[in-house]
């Protein structure tokens, strides 16, 4: 199982706001949905799967653990609870959200309880969010270099972490991006406004095809059907190769999600 290069992003959107993002999504073509515990929206998104009437088994949903299920054992109870708020009967991605360096349970026990899911069936596939180098190096160190489906990380034209990637790439990790579009903030960016007009799409399709054509998968949100279907449509452009050099430029690594708390040290 792969994972899909574009899905349907849920953080910050809860109730009736979820519910219809993902039936307009669905209906518009798009079969793979994120969500995570602590995003509290599990149970309606599983309201709108099952709304829809297609079957789970056509979808790729992955949901995250978050930071106070970590322990053995609860890992597990947490992942069982996700699988029946959504009303399937296991995830296709469940993800460790946060190394959380400070938790009491330890980071390779937390990666061991995840396999143990994985080896019940409550989920296909496993893999961690928001992880470095060391993070990951770790976790391998539990799974072996064909244990983690992928690491999930902030990614935009702003925060582009080389080493991270590099080093991700070099172990066979798939990368996830999220925040793709830094909130909105690449809108105003005049480089990526340039690429757009170049290619008659807009500067959210820019940032999508950008990630999308280095191999990473994205799970931009809206609440817009026009903004979703937009986004869809921006597996079919294609940069070239002076468009990615101008983007390149514009890494800053001007994050917008470190936690201190429940994050490690970034390694860009």
């Amino acid at each position: 199982m792969s994972i899909p290069a574009i899905g349907v992003g849920t953080f910050r959107l809860k109730g009736q706001t979820v519910i219809d993002s993902v039936t307009q999504a669905l209906s518009l073509g798009y079969r793979a949905i994120d969500t995570a515990q602590i995003y509290g929206n599990e149970a309606d998104i599983g309201q709108a799967i099952k709304a829809s009437g297609l079957s789970p088994d056509a979808l790729f949903i992955t949901s995250k653990v978050w930071v106070e299920s970590m322990a053995p054992g609860q890992l597990q109870a947490s992942l069982r609870e996700s699988a029946d708020k959504l009303g399937v009967d296991r995830l296709d991605l469940a993800l460790i959200h946060w190394p959380a360096p400070n938790n009491p349970a330890r980071l390779e026990d937390s990666v061991e309880a995840l396999a143990d899911a994985q080896a019940q069936g409550l989920t296909r596939l496993i893999g961690v969010s928001n992880f470095n180098i060391a993070d990951t190096t770790r976790a391998l160190s539990v799974v072996g270099p064909a244990g983690l489906a992928t690491n999930q990380i902030e990614l935009s034209p702003y925060v582009q972490s080389p080493r991270l990637v590099r080093f991700l790439q070099s172990q066979g990790v798939h990368i996830t991006s999220y925040m793709t579009l830094a909130y909105g903030q690449v809108m105003q960016d005049a480089v990526l406004q340039g690429v757009a007009a170049k290619h008659g799409a807009n500067v959210a399709q820019v940032s999508l095809a950008w990630a999308m054509q280095q191999g990473f998968s994205v799970i931009p949100s809206s609440t817009r059907a026009a903004n979703l279907q937009s986004n869809l449509a921006a597996c079919e452009l294609v940069l070239d190769d002076s468009d990615m050099a101008a983007i390149a430029r514009l890494n800053r690594q001007a994050r917008l999600a470190t936690p201190p708390e429940i994050s490690s040290a970034w390694d860009d």
